[in-house]
């Protein structure tokens, strides 16, 4: 698996954001303690209560930020933060073989409907939809 390692960074989860809290903010907020991956908000839509994920390659600075931001105002909110499991990441096209699952590879239902459960269009008997049997019916 060599050439395919990322670098592995941490993952911050925060919540408690405000209402006009964005990714540029969220960003800004972070990167005064060292280099930021990505950012992410995530909105309720009922509710507008928004939590955010930050991901920083530099675990020190990381750990930093979130003992700083941990209980502090940002945008009017007391905010909670976190850390979240350190990832290696690797994008779906970058997966290893064995790492795919068969329906990503390609496997599936081969165009079959549900609703046949796999007999094809010969229903249960499997002489099809329109054969009465030997004798029919006259």
């Amino acid at each position: 698996m060599e050439g395919l390692e990322k670098e592995i960074g941490m993952n911050i989860y925060v919540a408690h954001l405000s209402h006009e809290m964005n990714e540029d903010k969220l960003r800004y907020a972070f990167s005064a303690f060292g280099q930021v991956r990505s950012v992410s908000v995530v909105r309720n839509e009922t509710t507008g209560e928004a939590e955010g994920f930050v991901s920083m390659p530099i675990a020190n600075e990381a750990q930093t930020a979130i003992s700083e931001m941990n209980g502090s105002d940002l945008d009017g909110q007391t905010i909670y933060v976190e850390a979240r499991a350190k990832t290696n990441v690797l994008h779906s096209r970058e997966r290893p073989a064995e790492f795919k699952t068969a329906r990503s590879a390609g496997a599936g239902r081969a165009g079959r409907s549900r609703g046949t459960r796999g007999r094809g269009s010969r229903g249960r008997n499997g002489r099809g939809r329109n054969s009465r049997g030997k004798r029919g019916r006259r």
